[in-house]
C-alpha cells in the first residue's frame, strides 16, 4: 500500500500520482490519496513522514511560500517547523509518497521510481 500527500491542484503532484497508479498497478499496490490542504498532517503524521524521509523539517517544505517569510520561519528549530507545516499544510512540500516505512518527495516525479 502506498499514500501519496497530494494536491491536486498541483502539476508535480499529478504527475507523480499517474507515475504511482502506473507502477503500482504493475505490482498489484493499492494507492491511498490524502488532500493534505483539505485534510492537515498532524504533528505526530509529520514527525512520522520526517524519519521515512530522513530529513530536516525544513527539507520537507515549501520555503518559497509566502507563508514561510511571513511566519519568520527562516532559522527556526524542528518543532516550530513542524507546527508550522502542521497549522500551514501550504508549507509542506508536495507530493510525499510512503510504502509505511520509507518516503519520498516526488520532486521530480520520477523519484518515486525507486519504489519500484
Amino acid at each position: 500500500m502506498f499514500t501519496i500527500y497530494h494536491n491536486p491542484r498541483c502539476s508535480k503532484s499529478r504527475q507523480t500520482l499517474a507515475l504511482l497508479e502506473e507502477q503500482a498497478q504493475k505490482v498489484n499496490k493499492d494507492i491511498a490519496i490524502v488532500e493534505y490542504l483539505k485534510t492537515p498532517l498532524s504533528h505526530d503524521d509529520i514527525r512520522q513522514l520526517l524519519v521515512q524521509l530522513d530529513c530536516s523539517a525544513l527539507n520537507m517544505m515549501r520555503v518559497k511560500e509566502t507563508e514561510f517569510s511571513e511566519q519568520n520561519l527562516k532559522g527556526a528549530n524542528e518543532e516550530v517547523l513542524i507546527d508550522a507545516m502542521a497549522n500551514t499544510p501550504k508549507l509542506v512540500e508536495r507530493p510525499i509518497v510512503t510504502n509505511g516505512s520509507k518516503a519520498i518527495i516526488g520532486r521530480p516525479p520520477e523519484n518515486v521510481l525507486e519504489f519500484f
